[in-house]
């Protein structure tokens, strides 16, 4: 993305006043696997506490990790790397949300995977205003 780019838009990562601000008020506490840099305010007494996420790619708060989730709203306050116990073998990796996208869910009878969908079973019987006495 080119310098107007920057200056411009907010939806496919931070503009350049974002960069300015967390470069000026803020203190640089980490780095989430997606890429993602999490600050917190340099005076929290004077600022407020603060904490924010400059996203590596476009804005989407489901790209946020779990851990740092709970660091930005403020849950616990020591950094996740030092706060969060080991992974375990069983956990997958967070993904983002997938919805709109091909690899979204769906299912069978979708209009996405050709609409069809299975025959009816005859558990069903449908109204007729015909036969209503």
């Amino acid at each position: 993305m080119g310098i107007l780019g920057k200056i411009f838009t907010w939806w496919d990562g931070a503009t350049i006043g974002t960069h300015l601000f967390s470069a000026r008020k803020g203190k640089s506490v980490g780095e989430d696997i997606f890429g993602n840099k999490y600050y917190a305010s340099k005076n929290p007494g004077k600022d407020g506490d603060k904490r924010w996420v400059i996203y590596s790619g476009s804005n989407d708060a489901s790209r946020v990790a779990p851990e740092w989730h709970g660091w930005l709203h403020k849950n616990f306050d020591e950094v996740p790397e030092s706060h969060m116990p080991q992974p375990r073998i069983w956990e997958k990796e967070p993904t983002g949300n997938l919805t709109g996208t091909a690899a979204a869910y769906r299912p069978a009878g979708a209009l996405e995977r050709g609409g069809v969908r299975a025959p009816a079973t005859g558990d069903y019987e449908a109204w007729n205003p015909a036969e209503v006495e």
